[in-house]
């Protein structure tokens, strides 16, 4: 059960990573990455992000590229919530597949 600090900070988290990535995906076109969930642990030191990718055949290798990326987003993170949180939490990116696996549920109950 997460205390009420933390489903702050994890929403705060989750705008401020989906105006980042809004940002730098304009770049890429047929490209959509957004923040579907936000799990921080309950001392705040870390973050883990559930990233849901369009299209979902690119998903592995766009999380793979933003956590090679992660030292920048994480600074960028910084920048943007410096003075709502004194320390800013490691962040872990994840794929989040249950969009998939909802779509594949509905396929199989319709056959």
């Amino acid at each position: 059960m997460e205390t009420t600090r933390q489903n702050k900070v994890s929403r705060l988290i989750q705008k401020e990573l989906s105006e980042i990535f809004l940002i730098q995906t304009k770049s890429m076109s047929g490209v959509l990455v957004s923040v579907s969930a936000v799990r921080i642990s309950p001392d705040m030191s870390i973050a883990r992000v559930y990233l849901s990718v369009f299209p979902s055949e690119r998903s592995q290798e766009i999380v793979k590229n933003i956590n090679d990326n992660m030292k920048s987003i994480r600074y960028e993170l910084g920048t943007r919530v410096r003075h709502q949180l004194r320390i800013i939490p490691e962040l872990k990116f994840f794929v989040d597949d249950s969009l998939d696996y909802a779509e594949r549920i509905d396929e199989l109950l319709k056959k």
